[in-house]
């Protein structure tokens, strides 16, 4: 039999409330890899990323390659599947929501991390974190297309990375 293998959809939602200060990750894995890291790990990098207080929703899906390729084609022009794709909230959310304000969407391709990851030379936790703060940061606003920018949105991704015991992403690289 041809075609997609059918793969289990996870989906969870995660309602973080202090003060009352919501903020809320719809979370799917559509990827079917076993190596995807627990919620409350992606969650606390995301943190990381925002101010104390910061209230609003996000989706982060997890794909696989012929999903991520897709998504890449249709909304960024671009052919095969890249590491992260990021909809900042107005640009093209998946699953927005009207209880919170909305942050945005993450897409996130597991076999392209993994493929990263090994040919970096990078423990696949590490680059999972930095691939997912650097989503997030495009989520608020955070770009490299230029030297300027894209040294300010390193400089902050080292910076995060740092803060939460993971190594300087960018070393070795020119």
């Amino acid at each position: 039999m041809g075609g997609r293998k059918r793969v289990r959809i996870k989906t969870r939602r995660i309602t973080v409330s202090l003060n009352n200060r919501d903020f809320e990750i719809i979370f799917q894995d559509v990827s079917g890899d076993v190596t995807v890291p627990s919620l409350d790990r992606i969650e606390g990098w995301v943190r990381s990323v925002f101010e104390p207080g910061r209230r609003g929703e996000m989706t982060i899906r997890i794909v696989d390659e012929p999903e991520g390729a897709d998504l890449n084609e249709r909304y960024r022009n671009s052919s095969g599947a890249t590491n992260v794709l990021a909809f900042p909230a107005g640009e093209l959310p998946l699953l927005g929501q009207v209880d919170l304000p909305s942050i945005g969407d993450l897409v996130i391709c597991a076999p392209v991390i993994k493929r990263e990851a090994q040919a970096q030379n990078k423990p696949l936790e590490d680059h999972w974190a930095h691939i997912t703060i650097h989503g997030t940061l495009h989520l608020e606003g955070f770009d490299h297309m230029d030297k300027a920018s894209c040294a300010v949105m390193e400089a902050r991704e080292t910076e995060l990375l740092g803060s939460l015991g993971f190594d300087d992403p960018y070393v070795g690289e020119n």
